[in-house]
């Protein structure tokens, strides 16, 4: 044992002199680098017998991935502040006043989001952008309104470095998110990411074709399912991250996924992998993440020492979990080979079944599970169709089917959807490239939308096969920034080179385009 840690702390130190070196890493790449390499030294956690043959594993073998949160987490993976609270109040530590025009508002969101921490070190949700400033657009004329807000989002593009941040517009037409969509759809940036809060009964459709132009200028915004997100989570959720459904003021201590496909690979057949390897594999994920949880909560003194959880911008009951999954595709098909059958994902009804049983039973042991730190979701984590990383290599995102075999009528697609989406409160999504030629008629896109969410579709993307920023999974990247990165150039924003993984080793460019 002494031999096998030994071993891997060489192995860390051998990455972090690559990380010194490396020609391509910007200097604060490499310390966010060094920084997680660091912190995977540690051994804090009482971890689950049986995790390390699950965990540290090749990508072809590893059944649960901790997706490099390190092994002694010093705050939650996602952190939701409350800026309306800053805003009515401004905040003692950060020695702000409450703003009083359109200026000091721009300028003390600036201030916060350096202040607040997540996994990527980076604010992974900068607030319902439009109902932050919409108190203050008339502080001055509509053309110098918009003039701020295009410095404001391009100061948060050129100094938040990971287009995981994300912030909400909607589903009530506001001015100031007419001029924050017009705005990116003019600027063409990658972050942050967006999302529309859309529900037909409630969003015009002159501020919905607002939003459809920006997407497919700049691949934003998404658009949410506002009535499914708020049955589920209630008035006051947000979209964080990729597409991540959480509660305002709290959010996710930690999001572990399993890797299915790899899962179905230890099985005899469907029958072992419903009664034996799935269940036990559910189990050790979920003693995984309730240690992580009992250490953040327990051990970490975050919630105790942080201004914003002393100051009331989140509170930690207000936090749950995600308990994540990639690679149902690829289950369901090895499955569906070892019964001797040659039915596909996505086109056969035989696997759709399959499918939607292993996500049922999924659901089940999810809902089964008890966390005591979970008060939010009832003491229970949210599943999440998680979108991948770089490195994944025949593993679809979430429930997706996969790159190369989608359906050849967008409605067959949409319906296959729709089997899948009602299980993830915290997150899913499907994306669709546009062909360019929709910009001559929008409302295409947007009876799409409409159409979709009858049928309980959550959420759904798209952008112009033409257009230079594209969603890469649930975040945004510039085709142009790849192509400087695969040319050993520097990029400014880290997910560039996970969009260049998930490129060569998943094929998004490759997407049917609508």
């Amino acid at each position: 044992m002494r031999d096998i840690e030994m071993s891997r702390v060489n192995a860390t130190r051998e990455e972090m002199l690559a990380t010194v070196k490396s020609p391509t890493l910007t200097h604060e790449q490499k310390l966010t680098t060094m920084t997680n390499l660091a912190d995977s030294l540690l051994e804090v956690l009482e971890l689950p017998e049986g995790l390390d043959e699950l965990l540290n594993q090749p990508i072809d073998k590893q059944c649960i991935c901790d997706l490099a949160e390190g092994h002694a987490p010093l705050r939650p993976r996602y952190i939701i502040p409350d800026y309306g609270k800053f805003m009515r109040e401004g905040s003692e530590f950060l020695q702000l006043e409450p703003p009083k025009d359109l200026y000091e508002a721009l300028n003390a969101l600036q201030i916060f989001y350096r202040h607040v921490p997540s996994v990527t070190n980076f604010p992974v949700y900068v607030g319902a952008l439009d109902e932050l400033l919409e108190p203050f657009i008339d502080d001055v004329d509509e053309a110098q309104a918009k003039k701020l807000i295009k410095l404001f989002l391009t100061q948060m593009d050129r100094t938040i470095l990971d287009s995981f941040s994300h912030g909400n517009v909607g589903p009530k037409a506001t001015k100031a998110g007419r001029i924050i969509l017009e705005a990116e759809a003019e600027l063409e940036h990658a972050v942050p990411n967006i999302t529309m809060k859309y529900d037909e009964r409630i969003t015009p459709d002159d501020f919905a074709l607002c939003g459809i132009n920006a997407a497919l200028h700049s691949a934003k915004p998404s658009f949410a399912n506002h009535a499914m997100f708020r049955g589920e989570l209630g008035e006051d959720y947000v979209i964080a991250s990729c597409y991540n459904g959480l509660k305002l003021g709290g959010g996710s201590y930690t999001l572990v996924r399993l890797i299915l496909g790899n899962i179905a690979k230890r099985a005899e057949n469907v029958k072992d992998f419903k009664e034996n390897q799935l269940p036990y594999v559910c189990r050790i994920m979920a003693e995984y993440m309730d240690e992580r949880i009992r250490f953040e909560v327990e051990e970490s003194g975050f919630f105790e020492n942080n201004f914003l959880a002393k100051e009331g911008f989140i509170r930690r009951e207000r936090f749950t979990a995600m308990f994540g999954m990639v690679g149902l595709a690829e289950c369901v098909n090895i499955l569906m080979e070892k019964e001797g059958k040659t039915g596909r994902f996505g086109h056969d009804k035989e696997a759709d079944k399959l499918g939607v049983e292993i996500m049922e039973q999924i659901d089940a042991f999810n809902k089964q599970h008890v966390n005591p730190y979970c008060e939010i979701t009832g003491g229970h984590f949210l599943l999440h169709a998680q979108v991948g990383i770089a490195s994944d290599l025949n593993v679809s995102p979430g429930t997706r089917i996969p790159i190369g075999e989608e359906p050849e009528e967008l409605l067959d697609h949409l319906r296959h959807c729709s089997n899948f989406h009602k299980y993830f409160p915290s997150g899913t999504g499907d994306i669709f490239p546009i062909d360019m030629t929709v910009h001559k008629n929008p409302e295409f896109v947007l009876d799409i939308i409409k159409g979709a969410f009858k049928e309980n579709l959550r959420y759904l993307s798209f952008y112009s096969s033409d257009s230079d920023v594209i969603r890469i999974t649930g975040y945004l990247v510039k085709r142009s920034e790849i192509e400087k990165l695969e040319k050993g150039q520097n990029v400014l924003q880290d997910t560039t080179a996970l969009g260049m993984g998930a490129k060569h080793n998943g094929k998004i460019l490759e997407r049917k385009i609508r």
